[in-house]
């Protein structure tokens, strides 16, 4: 019996993991991550790095990726809510500037693979998210680049209840927009 879930989404190779859950009154036990499940499904790369962080209500990450040496992520949440967006960035793809965006939470532990060659981002919708994601490579603050989290261009629906509320860094406040990546 499979111990995970796929579904294809609407952007080539990114993938919405669901992963069986045991539960009884005790509590849950799942698997979290399976290299023969994702080489079945196309990944056959192997995790270098693992992430985890806390962030407050409100709080948006992104858009990030690593134009050199791209990364590559498995993310899920362990405790809280997200809405979590990644946006194709591969110049060779059909969905070249296209997003999706999910609600990844503790309660649905839905998993997303994302892979390289694409921007990825989030806000916290709970009070407090803790965070964790796989990486396929090892981060590289000299590579580093992002996109504004509200291009016009990217048109990202994010679940904003008061704009006035999110809590941005210095640096994502400052990212390029997508038209200038695009150059």
């Amino acid at each position: 019996m499979e111990k995970f879930e796929y579904k294809a989404t609407t952007l080539p190779d990114l993938i919405q993991i669901k992963p069986q859950v045991f539960e009884d009154e005790r509590g849950y036990f799942l698997e979290s991550y399976n290299q023969a499940f994702l080489e079945r499904l196309g990944v056959k790369k192997q995790f270098v790095q693992d992430n985890e962080s806390c962030s407050k209500k409100n709080v948006l990450r992104g858009l990030h990726f690593q134009y050199k040496e791209p990364q590559g992520k498995l993310v899920r949440v362990i405790k809280g809510m997200l809405f979590d967006v990644a946006v194709d960035l591969r110049q060779n793809s059909p969905t070249f500037g296209k997003w999706e965006g999910f609600i990844l939470s503790d309660e649905n532990k839905m998993q997303l693979y994302i892979p390289e060659g694409f921007a990825h981002g989030f806000l916290v919708l709970s009070e407090e998210v803790i965070f964790h994601y796989k990486c396929t490579s090892f981060y590289r603050p000299e590579y580093e680049g992002g996109i504004l989290w509200n291009d016009p261009t990217l048109a990202i629906q994010w679940p904003i209840e008061d704009i006035g509320l999110l809590i941005l860094s210095e640096k994502d406040k400052k990212q390029q927009s997508f038209a200038t990546y695009q150059k």
